[in-house]
């Protein structure tokens, strides 16, 4: 097993050309807040944006960026606006403090505290979609295991989309990749959305909300096998779950196309899920039924699980060039540490045995 390769550096190729300048075209054409502190913190920030018809009660759209938890901003993440607020729904783009700066605990907790922010902000909601790419999918996907007690709130969460996310943070302990997140082994664990929901099934405190997985037909199979993994403890412990590989697209092309008006995340809409009243029934106006679109069983995909393991990637696009250590790692060769020491122990074992030595 090898940590998901798309580190800090490996920016998507059309960042630099046009995700600033999609931000600030969103910030000139959209009624929008900026720079609205969500709490004390210099990173606890988020940009606001609006659709036309002024109201508070309006769906509303969190967007986490990506980075390998190392990178990136809400400035140059606001290129989902328009296709959103042309729909009537108000989005918010949060910031939080990436490695070195902050810590993995930190940011999941800035993730938690920017929902309650909303939530306590526009009580008044139509309902609150989550959605990530890469390291701010797992962000979104540890406020499906978030304790609302301590903040005061419960949100009007009704979906979640996550975007080529990482939901096993142990492979990434030992890798390069942690230099600047200094993660152990215990943190990791702690901040996998999988291992925990693998270990203890966490039943959806609500009607659970549609969660619709997506992973690029070209992105290596490391994040093939963590989105079916996830998707997979999702539906034991109960929620409405989708997982959808979308063709022709890559790590980054796969958020790269939020920007357009006929893209899967666009075009599903932010679909209703049944809000239980304070009597136990459902709010009136809310009467329709779980959308049909999320099974609450998953079938094996055509690939399956035994391909990731049991096949070489034959790589994609852009950004898939793989070095002869990756390639080993993911034929099985380069597995682990322990696991190499095991195999290093059994063939001393078996040399002294037969007496060679």
């Amino acid at each position: 097993m090898e940590a998901p390769r798309a580190g800090p550096g490996a920016l998507a190729p059309w960042k630099e050309m046009s995700a600033e300048v999609a931000t600030n075209n969103a910030q000139a054409t959209r009624r929008c807040q900026l720079h609205v502190p969500y709490g004390d913190g210099h990173g606890d920030r988020m940009d606001i944006y609006f659709p036309g018809v002024e109201s508070e009660a309006l769906p509303f759209f969190l967007f986490f960026h990506g980075g390998y938890w190392q990178s990136g901003s809400k400035d140059q993440s606001a290129f989902m606006v328009d296709p959103l607020t042309a729909q009537g729904v108000a989005v918010a783009v949060v910031d939080y403090d990436v490695a070195p700066k902050g810590s993995l605990d930190r940011m999941v907790d800035q993730a938690t505290r920017s929902v309650a922010f909303v939530q306590k902000r526009y009580p008044h909601n139509e309902g609150i979609y989550l959605c990530g790419h890469s390291a701010g999918a797992h962000l979104a996907s540890m406020v499906l295991l978030a304790s609302w007690t301590e903040h005061g709130v419960a949100p009007n969460l009704r979906g979640f989309f996550l975007v080529s996310g990482i939901y096993d943070l142990e492979p990434i302990v030992p890798t390069s990749n942690n230099a600047l997140l200094l993660l152990t082994l215990e943190d990791a664990v702690r901040n996998s959305p999988w291992r925990r929901l693998d270990a203890a099934p966490a039943q959806p405190s609500g009607p659970a909300c549609p969660v619709l997985v997506m992973v690029g037909e070209h992105e290596s199979p490391e994040f093939h096998r963590q989105s079916w993994e996830f998707c997979q403890s999702l539906c034991r412990g109960g929620w409405k779950v989708t997982f959808k590989k979308l063709p022709d697209v890559d790590h980054f092309s796969i958020i790269e196309n939020l920007a357009k008006k006929d893209y899967v995340v666009t075009q599903v809409g932010l679909l209703p899920c049944p809000r239980p009243s304070h009597k136990g029934g459902r709010e009136e106006g809310h009467t329709e039924d779980p959308p049909q679109l999320y099974p609450t069983s998953l079938p094996e995909p055509a690939w399956g699980p035994g391909w990731i393991h049991s096949r070489p990637w034959q790589g994609g696009k852009r950004g898939s060039r793989l070095s002869q250590a990756n390639v080993r790692s993911r034929l099985g060769v380069v597995v682990h540490p322990l696991a190499i020491f095991s195999i290093f122990f059994f063939l001393l074992r078996q040399v002294l045995k037969k007496g060679w030595l």
